[in-house]
């Protein structure tokens, strides 16, 4: 992906201007060595993709490497962990998911507290997931679905990238408001379910939206319907699964965070970085044919929104009786 250097450090320069001249010295130099991107999935899923294509855009402009890690494992957590344990410096960041506002309701044993762990930089994109099956599946839509998972309870199956994240919530939500049930099977990225939903070990995904559409432009899977309470912009020929289930609505999210105790000033680099490099026409092109929307704006923004996400699901999780050990 071609990305304009000279563009993105116009952008970046004037986004850090006044943080620059104020910033204490030890941190004027930041970055001088490369900085680690953890992506809490296995590679080939729709974070992976996302956190990619911020990389590029980030490492023009901050002028060192923006290196991915993929730390897979644990709905999230075996990532995360790793990053909230980390130096405070801003040289590990993380991308998290919708996991990281819900593990906590999900997991009585976190080992750390989501809270007080990370300090948000910015909320880089949302969108909502795809309902996809096998290009060959039997079902044809939404309604079919429902069909064969009331005439057959928990026979039905659905893949997610892992306990806790919005693949899995947004199948707990499809058969708390349709009244069905169906099994969730659980694997370490989205890469490995999508793997196994291709080859016909699982019924359906609740992909996110960067990780199914290549698949269903080529073919190879079937889109049944979109996430959000509309049918998407970029996907209009899909419709929405609230116009079967009314009330139905989960949004996909990526946020950037780095450990708590990060000094501001390195948080402002970061977050400059970051929309620089979101702001630009090539990122927007290629995440908004997937239905996800640039959402980039402060870290006060960011830690607003996950709060609004935590009291949204803890409801869901409580009234379902989830845990997750």
């Amino acid at each position: 992906m071609k990305i304009s250097f000279g563009w993105l450090v116009a952008r970046f320069c004037t986004a850090v201007a006044l943080a620059a001249c104020t910033a204490p010295a030890a941190f004027a130099a930041f970055p001088d060595k490369p900085v680690r991107l953890v992506v809490p999935f296995a590679p080939g899923g729709g974070t992976d993709t996302i956190a990619r294509t911020l990389a590029v855009g980030m490492s023009q402009v901050l002028g060192q490497p923006v290196v991915v890690e993929n730390k897979p494992g644990a709905g999230t957590i075996i990532g995360s962990d790793y990053v909230a344990k980390s130096a405070p410096d801003g040289y590990t960041l993380v991308v998290s998911t919708f996991a990281h506002a819900v593990n906590p309701s999900l997991m009585p044993h976190m080992p750390f507290d989501t809270a007080r762990a990370f300090a948000p930089v910015v909320l880089l994109a949302r969108g909502p997931n795809l309902l996809v099956v096998r290009a060959d599946s039997p079902y044809k839509s939404v309604q079919d679905v429902l069909a064969a998972a009331r005439a057959q309870p928990a026979k039905l199956t659905y893949a997610s990238q892992g306990n806790g994240t919005s693949a899995h919530l947004a199948g707990v939500l499809f058969d708390d408001l349709a009244g069905v049930r169906m099994r969730h099977v659980p694997y370490k990225g989205a890469g490995p379910a999508m793997t196994d939903l291709l080859g016909g070990q699982v019924d359906m995904m609740f992909a996110t939206a960067a990780a199914a559409t290549p698949m269903v432009a080529g073919g190879r899977l079937r889109a049944l319907g979109v996430t959000s309470p509309q049918r998407s912009v970029a996907m209009k020929d899909v419709p929405a699964i609230a116009e079967a289930i009314p009330g139905y609505s989960v949004e996909s999210w990526y946020g950037l965070f780095a450990p708590a105790g990060t000094p501001p000033e390195v948080i402002a680099k970061l977050n400059a970085a970051a929309k620089a490099a979101t702001d630009s026409p090539e990122f927007r092109k290629k995440l908004e044919p997937e239905g996800l929307t640039v959402s980039a704006g402060s870290p006060t923004e960011l830690d607003t929104f996950v709060r609004g996400e935590e009291s949204r699901w803890s409801k869901v999780v409580k009234a379902n009786h989830l845990k997750i050990d």
